[in-house]
């Protein structure tokens, strides 16, 4: 047990201590990324608010995941409602053909997707990086509802049917809110995703890139590290705070649902 603690706890450090360097030079009075620090400042984060281009990446890089988190939470609740609830031919193949995005190289995907969309005569631009973000998206919220509408009693539904309401009111009247804590978290976890994703929008992007891609291009000038320090500060503080969320809405689901089931069977 002990060895295998000290393995956590080494395992934890090499995953996390870069994470932690963010801070420190961003509040570093230096533009050299070196130690020993100078001193402590905030010029950093005040010359985040000066730079237009920034900030056109920061909202192109929101719109793009807002309508990503929401196109792929809507297909999510379709193919979990589906594949938790009716049996048809090919279900498992279908499915598995559909959470294949989670296993396929980023790379090859936005290749594939770059080649596709010139082929067919498509100019690039937000709604292409919201097309390949869709996808790689689409996955983890079918993974995060299966699990809401497992843990759903059927019989829930039935009552409400038995009671004179159609399918679709009663998928929206019960169950519809039962798996709300699932969505919400869904949303959020595909958030997440489409505003760090790098590759598909490095391929897919047009004229206005987005905020991973406008990080990327600033690499190039070393004065311009410790700002960019101090936006993946913020970057990570965010991150950090929308997973937060999620797992609290996805127990809060688990949990919920749970209690649902009970009261059902007593």
């Amino acid at each position: 047990m002990r060895s295998l603690r000290v393995y956590a706890i080494l395992y934890l450090a090499f995953l996390y201590a870069p994470i932690a360097l963010l801070p420190l030079f961003a509040f570093n009075d230096g533009t050299v990324i070196a130690f020993p620090l100078k001193g402590f400042t905030l010029e950093w984060f005040h010359e985040l608010l000066t730079i237009p281009a920034l900030h056109a990446s920061v909202m192109n890089s929101l719109m793009i995941a807002v309508s990503a988190a929401i196109v792929a939470t809507l297909l999510g609740i379709c193919a979990a409602r589906a594949g938790t609830r009716y049996a048809f031919p090919g279900k498992k193949g279908i499915l598995g053909l559909v959470m294949l995005p989670l296993v396929l190289p980023e790379i090859i995907v936005a290749v594939a997707l770059l080649v596709v969309l010139l082929q067919l005569g498509f100019s690039l631009g937000a709604w292409t990086v919201v097309l390949g973000h869709v996808l790689i998206c689409t996955p983890f919220s079918i993974a995060i509802l299966n699990s809401a509408f497992q843990s759903l009693d059927r019989s829930l539904e039935e009552a409400a049917i038995d009671l004179g309401e159609t399918r679709w009111s009663s998928f929206r009247l019960v169950t519809l809110p039962l798996v709300m804590p699932g969505i919400i978290s869904s949303l959020l976890i595909a958030f997440t995703i489409s505003l760090d994703e790098f590759i598909i929008a490095f391929f897919l992007t047009g004229t206005e890139p987005t905020l991973p891609v406008y990080l990327w291009s600033q690499l190039r000038f070393p004065q311009k590290l410790p700002v960019i320090m101090a936006l993946g500060t913020l970057l990570v503080l965010a991150s950090i705070l929308l997973l937060t969320v999620a797992e609290y809405f996805r127990r809060r689901g688990a949990a919920r649902t749970g209690q649902s089931e009970t009261g059902a069977f007593l």
